[in-house]
């Protein structure tokens, strides 16, 4: 009997019908393993953020896709509408289309970001990369301004440029990114001499290689990956202070509409219309975070 049945498992075991059938269900087990797997690795937070993101975008770049309402232009006998089918999100005290007014601000807050990122992008790490290569008297120099630069609380800086420029959105951004300036050098700085310490960078130098090929090739490839990352970051910043200079009535001039400025439009009606106030300050806060979670997500990259 143990000797049929061993034959039996034998044959059975030698059988192609049977073979085919197991190899089909383990790569059918395999392939619903990967696709299992795939799911999970998606994060949804970080593909919130990216579509948050790209709807802000799609604001800013082509408002009159999303609203018919003018920006600035009131209607008579509007104002302080409540959130209706004909007007979104209400309207505030001059009767202008709430939802209009933050879409085309967009428009303003996030070209004022991007220019305040761009400063403190290309002069700070302009001077940390200049520090990091030269070392010595000059590192020293350029060093001791950033330190005097970082010990300014950054919105008393930004307050103070802009009063020097004037008002308004680009001198409100030149002022932000003026304040990021030391950051971007500290980091660019710290990872240029990480980079230049490194073992196949002195062997570029040992084999003949000049510190501009060697800077070019090997350094700065290497170095401005954490600077990226971190210019993500500060974009959300950027947008939260151009916020709060316009609240502070320092950024865009009425009737321009801008996130911050409408924010300090509503706050005078905040008990008879409350979405004048918070339907902005939502907005300023998930486009905050989206960059935040976005620069997040670049920096594990790297890692």
């Amino acid at each position: 009997m143990t000797g049929l049945n061993t034959i039996g498992r034998s044959l059975l075991s030698d059988d192609p019908d049977v073979l085919d059938g197991s190899s089909a269900g383990k790569r059918h087990a395999s392939s619903g393993a990967r696709w299992l797997k795939a799911v999970r690795s998606i994060q949804t937070g970080l593909v919130l953020a990216w579509f948050v993101m790209a709807v802000v975008a799609l604001w800013a770049l082509f408002p009159q896709w999303f609203t018919s309402y003018s920006p600035t232009v009131g209607v008579a006998r509007q104002q302080l509408r409540a959130p209706s089918a004909e007007h979104w999100l209400g309207t505030d005290a001059l009767g202008r289309d709430l939802l209009s007014r933050i879409i085309y601000g967009a428009g303003n807050s996030l070209s004022g970001a991007f220019v305040a990122v761009g400063v403190g992008l290309l002069v700070g790490t302009t001077l940390g990369i200049v520090a990091g290569s030269a070392r010595g008297r000059i590192d020293g120099a350029i060093m001791r301004g950033v330190d005097v630069l970082l010990s300014i609380p950054q919105l008393l800086l930004s307050l103070s440029i802009v009063i020097l420029l004037g008002f308004g959105i680009v001198n409100a951004a030149i002022a932000v990114g003026v304040t990021s300036i030391a950051s971007f050098a500290r980091l660019a700085r710290s990872e240029v001499v990480r980079v230049r310490t490194s073992d196949y960078v002195e062997a570029a130098f040992g084999s003949g290689g000049t510190f501009g090929r060697v800077l070019w090739r090997h350094i700065l490839p290497n170095s401005l990956t954490s600077v990226i990352a971190f210019a993500a970051l500060q974009l959300g910043w950027a947008i939260l202070t151009i916020s709060t200079l316009g609240f502070l009535g320092y950024g865009a001039p009425p009737p321009t509409p801008e996130w911050g400025l409408l924010i300090a439009e509503g706050r005078n009606y905040i008990a008879r219309a409350w979405w004048l106030t918070t339907v902005p300050g939502i907005v300023v806060i998930l486009t905050v975070l989206s960059a935040n979670r976005i620069s997040q997500s670049f920096g594990k990259a790297k890692a």
